[in-house]
């Protein structure tokens, strides 16, 4: 990145690297750290550690209790907040642009030196146990994992982020601080600011933040269970988990690409075409028309080598099978005719604006500048991301429909037996 530009990055010692947005008119600042480590990253064990460890880091540090965490943070009107997937983890904040210095000091704090005490592992552990029943007492979240688990089996790909009962039951504090140390190191680690910033304030900023425990000279080491650079395919078929719910819940997927693959611009359009929005093909079939079901969405799931494009829908128990017979005709239909002009402008207009409008407030800039740094193989600026979208043309969208929806199909159910 050019000096004059408001994006920039610098490489700190150890590896550590931030980057930053510059962002006029705003006063505010959002700060994000991205580790590259998540469940996938975790042997059979340690199923769940990535997540369990993301609460952990809020339990206090040498320096900070978990109260005096949420103090600092409540009294400069930020709220800290985290989430785990499966390839990396994130701790993030937005606060007023001249609190930022603080809210800097108390990430680089929790991150590098958190005393994963005993009493706090034994307290968190009840809490995900507590958040994995709720995770199973939503029909959402047990059918994307049911797909999950049968489109790449027993593997990292294919386990829940939160681990298991059973999982997160075995881990031991001893093994949470292992894992902490191996993962959480500066080569891993990406700080991303966008906001009412400067580049060089925030680098000392961070270089004095994460400069505590020994932490900078922590080597570098491999992370485990990453991605083998082989690309990983979905397997087909069919799994249902009869539960009382409401309604019945369905996946259905085929094989994608990964998330850096070239295609992802037409892929990108075509799943906005066919479930992206209240004009998208599937939403006018199985809602519009035949009022089948509130809602449904296409969507496609992306990793280093691995991906998966697919619907969702939830009806009731007596219109699932035309559901899945209107949806299986529909990405029958753009595999053999692809999309028309029109969609194809209506869609490119919807992804524009979408992108646009969402980088509006500093959270998404700083979401989409840590994401890229960390896993990305490079950022695109907006006007390239504007003009590769343009780009496209309908042979390419329909080129990649035939490819993807000629293969064998992932199904998973979960509600009353249909």
């Amino acid at each position: 990145m050019s000096s004059g530009s408001s994006l920039r990055r610098t490489d700190l010692l150890g590896g550590l690297r931030v980057v930053t947005e510059q962002v006029v008119g705003v006063r505010s600042a959002s700060i994000g750290v991205w580790v590259g480590v998540g469940s996938r990253h975790e042997t059979p064990a340690l199923h769940g550690c990535s997540h369990f460890l993301e609460h952990l880091l809020f339990k206090g540090t040498r320096y900070r209790s978990a109260l005096d965490i949420s103090h600092e943070l409540d009294a400069v009107g930020g709220e800290a907040n985290a989430f785990t997937t499966k390839e990396y983890t994130c701790f993030h904040t937005r606060v007023l642009d001249r609190d930022l210095p603080s809210a800097i000091d108390v990430l680089g704090d929790m991150i590098t030196d958190p005393l994963i005490a005993p009493l706090d592992v034994e307290a968190e552990r009840a809490v995900i146990l507590d958040e994995i029943a709720m995770y199973d007492d939503d029909p959402d979240d047990v059918v994307q994992n049911l797909a999950a688990g049968l489109a790449w089996g027993n593997t990292p790909l294919g386990r829940p982020i939160a681990g298991t009962r059973e999982s997160i039951a075995a881990i031991t504090r001893e093994q949470v601080v292992r894992f902490h140390r191996r993962h959480y190191r500066p080569d891993n680690i990406v700080v991303a600011a966008a906001g009412n910033l400067d580049h060089d304030d925030v680098v000392r900023q961070v270089e004095r933040a994460f400069d505590r425990a020994g932490f900078a000279a922590r080597a570098a080491a491999s992370p485990g269970r990453a991605p083998s650079g082989r690309l990983r395919r979905v397997r087909p078929g069919v799994q249902v988990d009869s539960r009382p719910f409401e309604q019945v819940s369905l996946v259905l997927g085929v094989n994608g690409p990964p998330r850096n693959d070239e295609g992802r611009f037409a892929l990108g359009l075509l799943n906005t075409v066919l479930g992206g929005g209240t004009s998208s093909r599937l939403f006018q079939a199985v809602r519009e028309e035949r009022g089948l079901a509130y809602s449904i969405h296409s969507f496609a799931s992306h990793y280093a080598d691995a991906g998966m494009v697919g619907v969702a829908c939830a009806c009731l128990p007596d219109r699932y099978d035309e559901v899945l017979e209107v949806t299986r005709a529909e990405l029958a239909r753009v595999a053999e005719s692809g999309i028309s002009v029109e969609e194809l402008a209506r869609g490119k207009a919807q992804l524009q604006g979408a992108l646009v409008l969402g980088l509006e407030d500093t959270v998404s800039r700083m979401v989409r500048l840590g994401k890229s740094e960390l896993v990305a193989d490079r950022l695109l600026d907006l006007d390239e991301v504007m003009d590769r979208i343009d780009g496209v043309g309908l042979a390419e969208v329909h080129s990649l429909a035939r490819r993807l929806f000629s293969q064998p199909q992932v199904l998973a159910v979960v509600g009353p037996t249909p």
